[in-house]
């Protein structure tokens, strides 16, 4: 009995001494390893690493996928194998086999969009890239690059390849927005698309138009609009509306049936012509837009009010050609007398009326091609929606959210605007690209320095010998399997439109520029960006795109050219409707109601 009492105090101490060396070792091991890895640090072979420093992480990056701005591609120099590509746009979508978008918090979610050549690296990426268990689809085609042509400093652009069953922001799969810290973008610094989408996100949330003075009506039915936009049901049964060509269209057609049901516009009667009413001197040339959207404005009886009181915009009808026309002294170097013009109108309207000191001038709008527009209009009608051509986010005080990228069309004939519509189908476009105008601006001569004469793929002339109407140019356009948009003095240009008239694929080399409808069309489905330090390597840009999916771009430029036609009469969803669409849109997302 002594005995086994003697054997269970011994275990007990066996137990006892086995159990504080354990916890002994268990000290030893925090001590030795600091970054919460102990226990399990107890069975590993390799000492515990601490948390890897920015220095590792930039010394790593050359093994991963690059990414830059919106998209994300690997690096040709390093692979030899067609570039599988990838968007990560923070807040829309993501193509690594499958496709699906992800939510913003406005919904204005775009398809996996194409890339410019090549796009300004941001300093952080942000974003999560979530893979559904099942592919949505797998019959998306991909860019395919031929190594052969491609040089190892050149950067393959990314196109967006989207389901035409599935609308954009229409995925089940949801997330928010990144947050970004709001800052001032120096001057000179190139704004990719990706960063004018943030931006507009950003002034969405955070930037609102000028309290009312006192609530009317029509206030209240901005805002139930903007609530039933928001709620926009499921919609992609529209045939007129193919939904990859949309940044979210049920938005945009939610959207498009409030404006044709409720908006009444109040057209100002005061102004002398032919700066004021007088759209018949600007139906042709690169002004026509301005002109056109006076005089189906002006002539509306859907949409046009008597009653101010019932007015939920208020339009200031001036042609800036003409303002320029008239009142600028040729040689003299100075537009303060064009300045001074506008701001007595402004002057004499808010005397005359209430309406412009009730909103600050929040809900008024103006329409203007000319490049000066946009100066001239800063100071005495910042506050208003500027629809102006001259769109650039880069210098110009052009503020997305509140101002509308106006297209800028060349009419050539008033009586028939549609007059040499269409081009040659793609199987019969035997010019690769094709651009011919002036020497304005200094994008244009580099362009031409680069590609004039130097390939018989490329037929980049400076301006054509004249021919009646216009017929080399216009031949060249309908021949061409990508038209270059090179921007001129400023951002804009009608070639833009110009290509899309003649279902040319545009090309677009302007930094910084907003394209036209920007709050709604995806335009990276149908266009193709090119940094303008990229032109040197412009024909590689475009070899790279494989002809399978510059059939889909073709087609869907083909789709979105109704939204960028003037007619005689309006009709649904043409230009006349787009632009007057993008002014609403503006003014229901910045209202700020009297709390």
């Amino acid at each position: 009995m002594g005995n086994e009492v003697q054997y269970i105090l011994e275990s007990k101490r066996l137990v006892w001494l086995v159990a504080t060396v354990f916890a002994v070792v268990i000290m030893f091991q925090y001590s030795e390893f600091p970054y919460g890895d102990g226990a399990s640090s107890m069975f590993s072979v390799r000492r515990a690493q601490p948390p890897s420093s920015q220095t590792n992480q930039t010394k790593t990056s050359t093994e991963i996928p690059k990414s830059l701005g919106n998209i994300t591609i690997f690096d040709v120099s390093n692979h030899s194998k067609p570039v599988d590509t990838h968007t990560i746009d923070k807040g829309t979508s993501i193509d690594i086999g499958i496709e699906h978008s992800i939510h913003s918090n406005d919904s204005t979610i775009s398809p996996p969009p194409s890339s410019s050549a090549s796009l300004t690296p941001p300093t952080t990426v942000n974003s999560t890239v979530i893979s559904p268990a099942i592919a949505l689809v797998n019959n998306t085609s991909r860019p395919e690059v031929n190594d052969t042509n491609l040089d190892h400093n050149f950067k393959k652009p990314v196109t967006s390849e989207n389901n035409p069953a599935m609308s954009a922001g229409e995925s089940p799969v949801r997330e928010p927005p990144p947050v970004k810290a709001t800052q001032e973008r120096p001057i000179g610094d190139i704004v990719t698309l990706s960063d004018m989408h943030d931006i507009l996100l950003r002034n969405r949330a955070s930037v609102r138009s000028m309290k009312p003075q006192w609530s009317l009506m029509v206030d209240q039915e901005l805002l139930d609009a903007k609530l039933q936009i928001e709620n926009a049901p499921v919609n992609i049964n529209d045939r007129a509306l193919y939904p990859p060509l949309y940044r979210n269209v049920s938005r945009f057609k939610r959207s498009y049936e409030l404006m044709e049901k409720i908006l009444k516009v109040y057209v100002y009667k005061e102004g002398d012509k032919p700066i004021f009413h007088q759209p018949q001197a600007v139906l042709s040339g690169i002004y026509a837009s301005e002109g056109w959207f006076m005089k189906h404005m002006k002539e509306s009886k859907h949409f046009v009010t008597n009653n101010p009181k019932q007015a939920h915009l208020f339009y200031i009808p001036f042609s800036s050609r003409m303002l320029e026309e008239k009142l600028y002294v040729t040689g003299s170097g100075s537009r303060d007398n064009l300045v001074q013009h506008l701001k007595d109108y402004i002057h004499l309207i808010s005397g005359r009326y209430d309406s412009w000191n009730r909103t600050g001038g929040s809900d008024h709008f103006l329409v203007a091609c000319h490049d000066w527009a946009t100066d001239e209009t800063r100071k005495s009608m910042d506050t208003c929606i500027r629809a102006l051509c001259n769109s650039d986010v880069g210098k110009e005080h052009f503020e997305l959210g509140k101002d509308v990228s106006l297209p800028e069309t060349y009419v050539r004939s008033p009586q028939n605007p549609l007059r040499e519509l269409g081009g040659k189908p793609p199987s019969q476009r035997s010019i690769l690209a094709f651009f011919a105008g002036q020497m304005h601006g200094d994008v244009r001569p580099i362009l031409l320095q680069h590609w004039e004469n130097k390939d018989p793929d490329m037929k980049i002339f400076r301006k054509l010998p004249k021919s009646r109407g216009n017929r080399n140019y216009i031949d060249y356009m309908k021949s061409s399997k990508y038209c270059i948009c090179a921007k001129g003095y400023e951002v804009n240009s009608p070639r833009v439109v110009e290509a899309i008239f003649h279902e040319c694929v545009p090309v677009i080399i302007s930094d910084n520029f907003v394209p036209p409808f920007f709050e709604i069309l995806n335009w990276e489905s149908f266009a193709v960006f090119v940094e303008e330090k990229d032109i040197p390597n412009l024909k590689n840009i475009l070899l790279s795109i494989s002809n399978r999916r510059y059939r889909v771009m073709q087609q869907r430029v083909k789709k979105v050219q109704q939204h960028f036609l003037w007619h005689v009469k309006p009709v649904k969803y043409d230009i006349f409707h787009m632009i007057l669409h993008s002014i609403w849109y503006n003014r229901v997302f910045r209202l700020n109601p009297i709390s």
